[in-house]
């Protein structure tokens, strides 16, 4: 296997890059990194994948429709999420 390109989610960077947006819409509790990547691994666990190779997503910028047709998606599963973290977090207080 070439050791120059890798494999990557694309929708983890779809999710990081509106996090904390979302997060401060929601008027969140807590920013702590904990309740952030709880937030973000039960909304990717509830998002389709979307694998690419660094290689495609160097060359190609179809990325670019495919997140705004996913973005409602995306927003809502992490709105999801906060309410889910909000409710029962798993950091000491």
């Amino acid at each position: 296997m070439d050791k120059q390109f890798k494999i990557k989610n694309y929708m983890e960077d779809l999710v990081l890059n509106q996090l904390e947006d979302i997060m401060k819409d929601n008027n969140c509790s807590c920013f702590c990194e904990r309740c952030k990547l709880d937030i973000m691994a039960l909304a990717l666990n509830n998002l389709p994948t979307k694998y690419v190779t660094t290689e495609h997503a160097l060359k190609y910028n179809k990325l670019a429709l495919y997140e705004s047709q996913c973005s409602i998606d995306v927003i809502t599963q992490i709105t999801n999420a906060i309410k889910v973290v909000e409710k029962n977090p798993r950091h000491n207080v």
